[in-house]
């Protein structure tokens, strides 16, 4: 064949990558929309390429014509594969299903098996064997050593590992990683309640994922949506943002009312507007310590049932620890400059300051561990927003505090 002759097969590969490049860079509504304008064949092959729980995302997204013509141009097994994930919940490993390419039964030989396998190990990779029974049970898995080297005239049955680990494919993909964290294996067998062999999941896909929802909880925790990446357009990014930005406007309406409530107190000891933003800062950041560490925990898995008292009983301690030991040197900051400022109560606005940090940290503390155990027992993702309400909270707390115990003590 000539260089001439290869070159259209190697521009139609290039195209066929930089599609699935574009479209794995795009939220799935906007992947969708590139996929409608591409050949159904075209579209196929990139959608091949993706994590499959990025095409299950994608194929939702496409009217029913389109997605009917992309699912009669790909390979039979594919098409149904992807109608059988359709089924499962949105954050199950069901959507991440891939269509055994490698099923054989227990009676049959070593080398029929590998002679069976010939054609398919051309047009794919093959990591296992699957043997099922004759109700599609999964009974055992052979690996290819195993096969490469073992008796041709040997049954699958005498060579196959018996009862493999083995999904659900209801699991979400949190409790498969934490269940799948010590067996770092290149492929998992899914089946179904009966124990029926329903698809199979690659590990890269299923940490992919896993490490796509951990990338976006930062995000999540101060309003940025998981759909929203480098590339979405800025009309689409200011939709995605501003209601959170306003939200959190409105929030913060409810510290300046807080300052307004004591603005005698604020108008006759004037000092004390040096020591709110420090308390404000202080105790937010406290507070976004106990959420980060919270939201990791209930990630991994280390926040059982019953787990969150004792979680908010070590972060209230922690707050007041730490805020025993900001609250000194404050103290001792506001005592030396209500010195300087011949201030007649200089001791009592640092004893205030004082306590105020210790009480707010101690307040943030609780609050970081309290709101993302909140949304999640409210069916919410923990990380939603989380950084938002808990600013609120010790904002509100630590300025509320401040000027309160001035308001009493200082007089």
């Amino acid at each position: 064949m000539t260089p001439t002759a290869e070159r259209p097969s190697r521009d139609a590969v290039r195209e066929r990558s930089t599609l699935a490049a574009q479209i794995r860079s795009l939220p799935p509504h906007e992947a969708a929309a590139l996929v409608e304008r591409a050949l159904p064949a075209e579209a196929v092959d990139a959608l091949l390429q993706l994590n499959p729980a990025m095409v299950q995302a994608i194929l939702r997204q496409l009217d029913s014509g389109p997605r009917r013509f992309i699912t009669a141009s790909a390979p039979p097994d594919v098409a149904e594969q992807w109608k059988r994930n359709m089924r499962y919940p949105e954050e199950s490993i069901g959507r991440l299903m891939e269509p055994p390419i490698s099923v054989f039964r227990p009676e049959m030989t070593v080398g029929d098996a590998i002679e069976a396998l010939r054609p398919v190990v051309r047009a794919a990779f093959v990591t296992y064997v699957y043997v099922v029974d004759a109700e599609g049970r999964l009974v055992g898995l052979v690996t290819m050593r195993d096969l490469l080297f073992g008796d041709r005239a040997a049954h699958l049955a005498d060579v196959m590992i018996a009862e493999p680990f083995s999904l659900a494919p209801e699991l979400t993909v949190r409790e498969a990683m934490r269940r799948a964290v010590n067996r770092h294996y290149p492929q998992y067998p899914v089946c179904d309640a009966q124990g029926r062999l329903v698809g199979v999941i690659r590990g890269a896909a299923l940490f992919e994922l896993e490490a796509f929802e951990i990338t976006a909880q930062p995000g999540a925790m101060v309003g940025v949506e998981k759909e929203e990446r480098i590339a979405t357009p800025l009309m689409q990014s200011f939709k995605f943002r501003n209601p959170w930005l306003l939200i959190n406007l409105l929030t913060a309406f409810a510290a300046g009312g807080v300052v307004a409530a004591f603005q005698g107190t604020v108008d006759r000891l004037v000092i004390l507007a040096t020591f709110l933003p420090v308390l404000a800062g202080q105790s937010g950041n406290t507070g976004c310590q106990a959420l980060a560490v919270t939201v990791r925990g209930i990630t991994l898995g280390d926040v059982k049932a019953g787990g969150g008292k004792v979680l908010m009983s070590k972060e209230a301690l922690l707050g007041l620890a730490n805020g025993a030991v900001t609250g000194v040197l404050c103290g001792i900051a506001m005592y030396l400059l209500a010195l300087f400022q011949h201030e007649t109560h200089a001791l009592m606005l640092g004893l205030v300051v004082t306590v105020a940090m210790i009480g707010s940290c101690a307040v943030s503390g609780v609050s970081g561990a309290l709101v993302p155990l909140a949304l999640r027992r409210l069916g919410a993702d923990p990380a939603t927003a989380s950084s938002i309400i808990v600013t609120t909270a010790t904002d509100v707390t630590s300025m509320g505090l401040l000027l309160a115990l001035a308001t009493v003590l200082v007089r």
